[in-house]
């Protein structure tokens, strides 16, 4: 049996759903010329998946969120180990000081990973035992963790489905007299309505932190993400803009909560190693019972090269980001909302939504279609309220979150970093029509 693209589709299939043939459509092959990407036109010829040549060879993969690390990482690295002082010390401090100065940022601490960052920021704001945290159900499980670790409960509040990011109209209803903070999520590089968001802070006396994993070129109206709240938590995990293997960064205007995140992050201890070795303190107290979390030299080590080069890399990906936003066109996706005027997207992921009543198959299949093509791709998120331990002890339930569970189902995230060439991002158009025209439910 044919789609409504003339395709034959799978026999699983056939006795459930019933196409029209007359609409058959019967494209050819585009030559490549002028050193032009080729983007394939044969779009009834059958997905890799049901037997067709795939889009790209096995041994030409393209790896969602791979990072892009060069000469330039590696002499970095071992200039490091050749110097044998790879634990906390002296790259750490330039690669803070130079974080600090592309955010404008009065003071940056380098931490172990994004979730060690959004912890130090709840502890150092005297978040414990028997608070509440608003926080969106949007999001990865990292930014959630924290919050349960410090003893507090988080509150969830629904997403917006355009942008995924935490509905402002909805926070105020969610707000109790044990609330003590507002956890927002910059998702996929755009910043949340911070206005409204800091007004009802500023009105209900609560704190604001501001999780930047996907966002560190990111601006809300002028305003750089991370600099709005109280504290800003940002992430180097391996598939984020820049990459420290794994690690992240706490930036501040307030002297006294980075002080106190810094004594925490290593142990509650008044001096660090490094500032003993260059001639500081020759001991130290423990004054808190803090924690293992700061950033090693051979990470920053990893991460300064990459943190010169940030804007070249934002402006590649806002190339990718244009060229998917012209090329999707007309497949069965909701794409994502044009940026604001005045505010900065990162282009950290780009985050179609399938749309599931125009395809005969759920969005695992379209995964596995997609990897058949040897294209790459992620899933931004399945809600929070929905993984079994948050159900379990909070009893979060989808019709308390119904844009992040609509979203969450139908998210799929398109490989997006400044490596890619024109002809990458032909490929995955190629390979994601291909597998959208075959699996396009009847008219």
């Amino acid at each position: 049996m044919l789609n409504v693209f003339g395709m034959r589709m799978p026999d699983q299939l056939q006795s459930t759903h019933t196409f029209n043939s007359d609409k058959t459509i019967r494209m050819r092959r585009a030559p490549l010329a002028d050193g032009k990407p080729a983007i394939s036109q044969d779009h009834d010829i059958l997905p890799a998946i049901a037997g067709g040549a795939p889009v790209r060879p096995p041994t030409n993969r393209l790896v969602f969120g791979a990072p892009v690390l060069g000469e330039e990482e590696i002499a970095s690295v071992v200039e490091c180990i050749r110097s044998n002082w790879i634990g906390l010390g002296a790259r750490v401090e330039r690669f803070e000081q130079e974080f600090a100065s592309y955010k404008g940022a009065p003071y940056a601490l380098a931490v172990s990973s994004g979730t060690a960052a959004i912890h130090l920021a709840l502890a150092a704001l005297g978040i414990g035992a028997g608070d509440e945290v608003i926080a969106p159900a949007m999001t990865f499980c990292s930014t959630i963790h924290p919050i349960v670790h410090t003893g507090a409960t988080p509150v969830l509040v629904d997403c917006c489905r355009d942008t995924f990011n935490i509905d402002p109209e909805q926070i105020e209803s969610r707000i109790t007299p044990r609330t003590k903070a507002i956890l927002a999520v910059h998702m996929c590089g755009r910043c949340c309505e911070m206005g409204p968001i800091l007004d009802i802070a500023r009105r209900r006396q609560l704190r604001v932190i501001e999780d930047c994993a996907h966002a560190i070129e990111a601006t809300y109206k002028g305003s750089a993400a991370g600099l709005m709240g109280d504290a800003g938590c940002f992430s180097f995990y391996p598939t984020k803009n820049i990459t420290t293997g794994d690690g992240g960064m706490v930036i501040t205007r307030d002297p006294e909560l980075f002080q106190r995140a810094k004594v925490l992050s290593l142990h509650g201890m008044t001096a660090d190693a490094w500032s003993r070795f260059v001639g500081g303190p020759s001991g130290y107290e423990v004054i808190d019972a803090g924690f293992k979390y700061n950033m090693t030299d051979l990470a920053a080590a990893l991460g300064l090269p990459q943190l010169a080069r940030i804007e070249q890399h934002w402006r590649q990906r806002e190339q990718v980001w244009s060229q998917y936003d012209e090329q999707l066109k007309g497949l069965p996706l909701f794409l994502p909302p044009s940026n604001e005027p005045d505010s900065r997207h990162a282009y950290h992921l780009y985050t179609p939504l399938l749309m599931l009543e125009e395809l005969c198959v759920g969005r695992e299949k379209i995964i596995a279609a997609l990897a058949a093509e040897n294209i790459g791709v992620g899933i931004h998120y399945v809600p929070v309220h929905q993984h079994p331990y948050y159900r379990r002890q909070f009893g979060f339930v989808d019709s308390d979150f119904p844009n992040a569970a609509f979203v969450g189902e139908r998210t799929l995230s398109l490989p997006l970093s400044p490596a890619m060439s024109e002809q990458d991002v032909a490929d995955v158009v190629t390979a994601l029509t291909r597998v959208c025209r075959y699996y396009a439910a009847s008219a």
